[in-house]
């Protein structure tokens, strides 16, 4: 069975961020004096002492509000607190209780004060612990007196939390998952492609670019196999960047490809490829990740039998540096390639750890070599490939072993590149390809410096003419 869930429900600006990080261990979620950063619902899981959980972050609650931002954060925050075993209630003890809190614990209240956790936060001083039992009166119970930045009365709340879980069977680990990085530019629809992949909306949609803060994970399983999808905020060029907290956007997303296995590199069809999208493309090329790229919103492209081949020629044309990537045409509304687009990504992981025997690759190797041998040496001397090894997988990497590894060109690399991906397939994954020397008879011997003769001087001089 699943884990259980703890959700951190609150209005903005309470610490809930804070929180999420301390239970963590680690710094997952953005964090900023600001209120209204953390939008999306943002999942982690949890180790207290053996008691495994999964804890989500969510955006502040500003109930009844007519602005479309905070309506979506609080279905959100709806969403979370009706699939959650637990709930913990932040609230300010500085600033005591506010209207918004009274409204923030009549949400929750639905659930059944038996879900519920009071945990009155930012308790740094006797006087702020003194006053913080006036949350009592919201008829919850007795709150946690707690400081998440300084970690001050954490533990006890999360004994108190793992005493109250429900007792689960764990969950077989999920290493195997594949890690699903949707990045782009803002604005392309990623994360609209993302609540189409996984059936419902799990994150927050808007025409407003740059919706999407955090890197949000969600798991999924799509016929046994299970994915991770993280969704990015979108990616602008550094000198676009103009306020912390897009820095720290832009960071997250950067990671989010890090440990990605796939990125799928989203673009807008009606804008077509940009150069934004190049750069993009070309991090994920560069990381050695697995890659897709698909074109969304082709529902709003006035297309026929010969658009997809138009589209597919341009960016080859432009990206030629990624003609292994597969070229897919989605549509997040209409849901239309969705299904075809998993199954790419599933190929594409595929291929990534995929290992080729090595007699097999030598026998390829040879032909290989035999329909265009390497270039000769500047000074006339045959370069001979003696044999090669797939070194490694996620990426593949294959050694060439060869008597003159200095002269052989990038030219070549390619060469070799593009002829094991024409026979071995590898679509969807970047290939690396290096080249070693080795000691053979057709490698020079080492050359000894020669020193110049000294030349007589004084004395010696007239010795030598006497």
């Amino acid at each position: 069975m699943a884990q259980p869930i703890v959700t951190i429900i609150g209005r903005p600006n309470v610490g809930k961020s804070v929180l999420f990080n301390r239970i963590v261990g680690r710094l997952d979620a953005i964090v900023d004096n600001a209120p209204g950063i953390t939008r999306d619902r943002h999942y982690a899981d949890a180790d207290w002492y053996g008691t495994r959980f999964t804890i989500v972050d969510t955006g502040g609650l500003v109930p009844d509000s007519d602005e479309p931002m905070e309506s979506a954060i609080e279905r959100q925050a709806f969403m979370a607190v009706n699939e959650a075993d637990l709930i913990l209630l932040v609230l300010d003890a500085r600033a005591g209780l506010m209207p918004l809190d009274y409204k923030a614990a009549d949400i929750v209240r639905r659930a059944g004060n038996e879900r519920i956790m009071v945990v009155a936060n930012k308790v740094d001083s006797g006087r702020q612990e003194a006053d913080a039992y006036e949350f009592s009166s919201l008829g919850l119970g007795d709150p946690f007196l707690i400081s998440a930045l300084k970690a001050r009365g954490t533990g006890d709340l999360l004994d108190a939390v793992a005493d109250r879980l429900p007792q689960r069977e764990p969950e077989p680990p999920s290493d195997d998952a594949i890690k699903i990085a949707v990045v782009g530019r803002p604005n392309v629809g990623k994360s609209s492609l993302v609540n189409a992949i996984v059936g419902k909306d799990t994150v927050i949609v808007s025409d407003v670019a740059g919706t999407t803060r955090d890197s949000i994970d969600t798991k999924i399983v799509r016929q046994g196999v299970p994915y991770v999808l993280i969704d990015t905020a979108g990616l602008r060029r550094r000198a676009r960047i103009d306020s912390d907290i897009e820095f720290y956007s832009f960071t997250r997303a950067v990671r989010a490809i890090e440990r990605c296995d796939v990125g799928v590199v989203v673009i807008d069809a009606v804008d077509g490829i940009t150069t934004q999208d190049m750069r993009i493309v070309s991090q994920v090329d560069e990381a050695g990740k697995a890659l897709v790229l698909a074109y969304n919103k082709w529902d709003l492209v006035d297309s026929d039998a010969t658009t997809g081949d138009a589209f597919r020629d341009e960016t080859r044309s432009k990206l030629r540096f990624t003609e292994y990537a597969p070229i897919m045409f989605v549509s997040a509304v209409t849901q239309r390639g969705v299904t075809q687009l998993i199954q790419k990504v599933s190929h594409a992981q595929e291929m990534r750890n995929h290992r080729v025997g090595t007699s097999e690759l030598n026998r390829a190797v040879e032909r290989i070599v035999g329909i265009n041998p390497p270039p000769v040496t500047s000074k006339g001397r045959h370069v001979r490939i003696y044999y090669a090894t797939q070194a490694s997988v996620a990426p593949p990497t294959f050694v060439f072993f060869t008597n003159y590894p200095d002269s052989v060109p990038e030219a070549y690399r390619r060469y070799l590149s593009n002829q094991l991906r024409e026979v071995f397939g590898f679509e969807g994954t970047p290939l690396r390809v290096l080249i070693r020397g080795r000691g053979g008879k057709d490698e020079p011997p080492p050359v000894e410096p020669t020193r110049p003769k000294p030349q007589p001087r004084g004395k010696e001089k007239a010795k030598r003419r006497d």
